[in-house]
């Protein structure tokens, strides 16, 4: 068992910033593919960002490219969401999430949120006007 606390989240305005962290317990971090997903009001879940188990791979959805910087330290457990330059339509419920490492997971299978054994409760991302 793998249990995920998210933090971070709130209220910021148009072109802010936010970190949202993701702390992990349980199981050996290091096994497990890292993810981002959000669910806004009315819309179903969607994959956001993923990193493979050292951080040397990372993927991200075309909305939040260039915007947003997953990492994370193995030491410490934790994955991050870096959010540069939040728009309205990044509000959403924002969920972290983990996937034990094989050999079929790569990055573009790791958008399906079915590949992912453990998820966290969330953490709310509202973006102002």
């Amino acid at each position: 068992q793998v249990a995920l606390v998210e933090s971070g989240g709130g209220l910021v305005q148009t072109g802010g910033s936010l970190r949202l962290s993701c702390a992990a317990s349980g199981r050996t971090f290091s096994d497990y593919a890292m993810g981002w997903f959000r669910q806004a009001p009315g819309k179903e879940r969607e994959f956001v960002a993923v990193i493979n188990w050292n951080g040397d791979y990372t993927y991200y959805t075309a909305s939040v490219k260039g915007r947003f910087t997953i990492s994370r330290d193995n030491a410490k457990n934790t994955v991050y969401l870096q959010m540069n330059s939040l728009k309205p339509e990044d509000t959403a419920v924002y969920y972290c999430a983990a996937a034990r490492t094989n050999s079929r997971r790569t990055m573009l299978i790791l958008r399906a949120q079915d590949e992912y054994e453990f998820w966290g409760q969330g953490t709310q991302v509202t973006v102002s006007t």
